[in-house]
């Protein structure tokens, strides 16, 4: 009995330190600065490392699979400004520096990610209504574009919806496609991707989905099997969840999110889901300032488990910890990053009695430490 008891105890104190971890959280923010934490699994606290205080309105970060480079829009209105950041990062020191900068390719640029290889950043020009890819160097460095593409049409929504404003630029889980949420055409353009090419977003071969007209597609994310995709829609508070195979999107749900107020009060934001696939949040600013949580089904289809405060205003973007334990929320109108416990059994978010102030934080990326 005595040796059972052992083997017992052993294995609860692997499993602890393998849920325990450490790992570095990275800050966009509408500064000059980008901020690095470090934030343990283990009593959910932050502590400050560094910051980089010399890239213009970092409002959307990526990381490298390495997590040696990262990359941040430089989201500025003019053109002449509009641009794109390479950074690299030392995780010994959790120190940032920046590299080099170039033109993104339009105006108002609010999104970045970077192919598995390392070697393409692809951006989502809003107020330029276009998207470019650019090749990186091998010390991380950005090459100037490879090629921009212009986006054309309107929608139903006049004061929002009068031409392009692409807000998002994705990878497929597979690698093989980029999507692009288009909110001012309502569609989601689908480009073929390759990585070798000299432009590798194929112009010839795309499709396009649409969505509800007034929709105004914002974020889109991939359900860890690869076979369900999740759209939110800022303008009519709404995610759209659709069947994903090898490039194509069928539509299967359409539920609200935002359940405030009337059509000009919607504001959602930002979409996440667990690593291990079970629940769906979605960030509602505007009059509702909270996270929705939905339960996904074995079909891919949600049900709304509730409502949750974000303790905070404007809740334009969050993330979910590499351990699915934790969603940390960045309130950008209230200067503050509270961290919330995701409860396994329910998905229910609850406060995890830790929050920081940081200026205008607009974005959380997290890095591994090693």
């Amino acid at each position: 009995m005595r040796w059972f008891l052992s083997i017992i105890l052993s294995l609860l104190v692997v499993n602890a330190k393998a849920q325990n971890k450490q790992f570095y959280l990275l800050v966009g923010t509408y500064t000059t600065d980008i901020h690095v934490y470090k934030f343990n699994t283990a009593d959910a606290s932050l502590k400050f490392i560094s910051k980089v205080s010399n890239v213009e309105n970092p409002s959307y970060l990526t990381v490298t699979r390495d997590g040696k480079f990262v990359y941040a829009v430089n989201e500025n209105k003019s053109e002449n400004k509009a641009a794109v950041s390479a950074l690299s990062f030392d995780k010994a020191k959790g120190v940032l520096q920046l590299i080099n900068t170039t033109p993104s390719g339009g105006d108002g640029p609010c999104y970045v990610d970077v192919d598995s290889t390392g070697k393409n950043v692809v951006v989502a020009n809003y107020g330029g209504g276009t998207l470019s890819s650019f090749k990186t160097n091998a010390d991380g460095s950005l090459q100037p574009a490879a090629q921009t593409i212009e986006h054309q049409g309107y929608s139903v929504n006049f004061t929002r919806q009068s031409k392009p404003h692409v807000h998002c630029t994705v990878f497929s889980p597979d690698g093989k496609y980029v999507f692009s949420n288009d909110l001012g055409t309502d569609k989601i353009y689908r480009y073929k991707f390759d990585a070798n090419a000299v432009k590798p977003l194929n112009e010839d071969d795309f499709e396009v989905t649409e969505v509800p007209d007034g929709s105004g597609p914002r974020h889109i994310t991939f359900h860890p099997n690869g076979k369900y995709a999740y759209v939110i829609n800022e303008l009519l508070g709404t995610v759209i969840a659709y069947e994903y195979n090898d490039g194509k999107l069928k539509e299967i749900q359409n539920i609200v999110s935002d359940n405030t107020g009337g059509k000009e009060d919607k504001g959602s934001a930002d979409i996440h889901i667990t690593p291990d696939g079970k629940y769906l949040y979605a960030s509602n600013r505007a009059k509702a300032n909270d996270i929705t949580v939905f339960r996904v089904g074995s079909t891919g289809l949600l049900t709304e488990v509730s409502h949750v405060s974000t303790m905070g205003v404007h809740p334009r973007n969050f993330a979910i910890d590499p351990t699915g334990r934790f969603l940390l929320v960045a309130n950008r109108d209230s200067n503050n990053i509270v961290v919330f416990s995701i409860i396994k059994s329910t998905g229910f978010l609850q406060p995890a009695n830790m929050q920081i102030s940081v200026d205008k934080p607009v974005c959380l990326k997290f890095a591994d430490i090693k």
